[in-house]
C-alpha cells in the first residue's frame, strides 16, 4: 500500500538511467571493450603461461631465493614450506593462474592510482574531486562490480580482472597523495631554495621520502586484488577463486580449506616481498643539491 511520502517524493529512475548507460557503452564501445579483452587475455595467458613453463619446484625455489634477497631467512623459510604445501595440496596451477590475475590487476591498478595521487598532492582541487569518486568505490560492495563487467566482457578472467583493478585501485590513490603530502614543507622548502625543479623536487625527495606510505599502498592494492580474485572465481575466472567457489557450490570442505590456505600463503608472500620496498634508499636531492652548490662556493673562493 502507498503511502503519502510516496505521492510527495517520486521514483528516482537511477538503475535505469544506469542499465541505459551500459547499452550506449556496448552499442557504441564495443571496439574499446573487444580492445581490453584482447589485451588483458593476452598478459594474463603469457604470464600464467610463463609461471607454468618451469617446473614447480624450480620457480618455489627462485621464490624462496626472492625472498631470501629481499628480506630474510626466515621469510624464505617460510616461502619455501608454503610453496611446497600449495604444491603438495596440487593447487599449484590454479595459484600461478591467481597470481598473474593480481599481477596484472595490481600494476595496471599502480600505475593508474600512483600518477592521480600524486595529481592529488600537488592539485587541491583535483583532491576535492577525487575523493568523493573513491569513497564511492570503497564503499561499493565487492560483488556489485561484477555486473557490469559481466554485461562488458562476458564470462572468463577478463571480467574478474577487470573489477579486480576497479576494486583495488582506491587505496593506491589515497596512500599516494598522504604519502607526498606528508613529507615535510621545510624540506620542499629548502629543495626549492636551493634550485630543484618541481619535477626534481618530486623525483629526489617527496617520492623517496613519501615511498614507505605509497608501499603501504601498494600492499592494500595487492591485498584487496588478491580478495577480489577469490570473488572473480564466481564469473569463471578460474584460479583459486574458482577452486572456492566449486567447492562451496558442492559442499566440497578440503577443496575450499587448501585453496584459501593456498590464497593466504600467496597474499603473505607479496605482501612482505612488497613490503621490503618500502625504504627509501640512496641521497635525497637535497643533499645533491647541498653539495652542488658547495662546489660551487668553493669554486668562486678559490677563483678570487
Amino acid at each position: 500500500m502507498s503511502t503519502s511520502d510516496d505521492t510527495l517524493i517520486p521514483k528516482v529512475p537511477v538503475g535505469e538511467a544506469v542499465d541505459s548507460g551500459i547499452d550506449w557503452i556496448n552499442d557504441n564501445l564495443e571496439w574499446l571493450l573487444d580492445g581490453i579483452t584482447a589485451v588483458m587475455s593476452f598478459l594474463i595467458d603469457g604470464i600464467t603461461d610463463l609461471l607454468l613453463l618451469p617446473p614447480p619446484l624450480v620457480l618455489a625455489a627462485l621464490f624462496t631465493l626472492l625472498a631470501l634477497l629481499v628480506r630474510s631467512w626466515g621469510f624464505a623459510v617460510f616461502t619455501l614450506i608454503g610453496t611446497l604445501l600449495i604444491i603438495s595440496m596440487e593447487m599449484w596451477e590454479p595459484a600461478m593462474e591467481t597470481l598473474s590475475l593480481v599481477l596484472v590487476a595490481t600494476v595496471v591498478a599502480v600505475i593508474v592510482a600512483v600518477p592521480v595521487g600524486i595529481l592529488a598532492a600537488r592539485n587541491d582541487a583535483v583532491s576535492a574531486f577525487v575523493r568523493p569518486i573513491l569513497d564511492f568505490m570503497q564503499t561499493m560492495p565487492a560483488f556489485v562490480y561484477l555486473v557490469p563487467v559481466v554485461i562488458f566482457f562476458g564470462i572468463g578472467v577478463v571480467p574478474g580482472v577487470c573489477a579486480t583493478i576497479v576494486f583495488a585501485l582506491p587505496p593506491g590513490v589515497r596512500l599516494t597523495e598522504l604519502g607526498i603530502r606528508q613529507v615535510d614543507g621545510e624540506t620542499v622548502e629548502a629543495g626549492e631554495a636551493f634550485g630543484g625543479t618541481p619535477w626534481q623536487i618530486l623525483q629526489g625527495i617527496q617520492l623517496p621520502l613519501g615511498l614507505p606510505t605509497i608501499m603501504a599502498g601498494v600492499n592494500q592494492v595487492i591485498m584487496l586484488a588478491l580478495s577480489m580474485a577469490v570473488v572473480a572465481g564466481i564469473v569463471g575466472a578460474g584460479g583459486l577463486g574458482g577452486e572456492v567457489v566449486q567447492s562451496i557450490s558442492t559442499l566440497d570442505v578440503p577443496q575450499g580449506v587448501e585453496g584459501g590456505l593456498a590464497v593466504v600463503i600467496l597474499a603473505i608472500f607479496l605482501d612482505r616481498t612488497t613490503g621490503a620496498i618500502g625504504q627509501p634508499t640512496g641521497r635525497s636531492l637535497l643533499a645533491v643539491l647541498k653539495s652542488r652548490k658547495g662546489d660551487s662556493g668553493r669554486a668562486a673562493v678559490a677563483s678570487v
